[in-house]
């Protein structure tokens, strides 16, 4: 199980959809965390959101978990079965899997 813990590993202020919005953007978040522990051999992928300090936008919510389908072409089946979402916001898991469930990847 790879367990990533926002707040610890990336940031207590996760904001902004790009890199060019902010230094701890959904883009990277995606890119330096996300990516490399859904492309690995763990059966569970756990994203900590708990000891964030602030609120998290859905803009972020939407790039970092809807891109990895949109940007980086991973099968949903493959997410939706590996991802385990904590939160003391259960808003955020509904988001995700929204956002998950909506995302189509672009074509190039």
């Amino acid at each position: 199980m790879r367990n990533i813990v926002i707040a610890k590993e990336f940031s207590r202020t996760p904001f902004g959809r790009y890199t060019t919005d902010s230094p701890n953007s959904a883009e990277r978040f995606r890119r330096e965390l996300l990516v490399p522990a859904l492309k690995g051999e763990e059966k569970e992928v756990v994203v900590d959101f708990r000891g964030i300090a602030l609120g998290v936008g859905s803009s972020f919510l939407e790039e970092a978990f809807g891109g990895l389908i949109r940007k980086e072409g991973l099968p949903k089946a493959n997410i939706k079965a590996r991802l385990v979402i904590k939160s003391d916001v259960p808003f955020y898991k509904e988001q995700i899997y929204k956002f998950i469930d909506m995302a189509q990847p672009e074509r190039a």
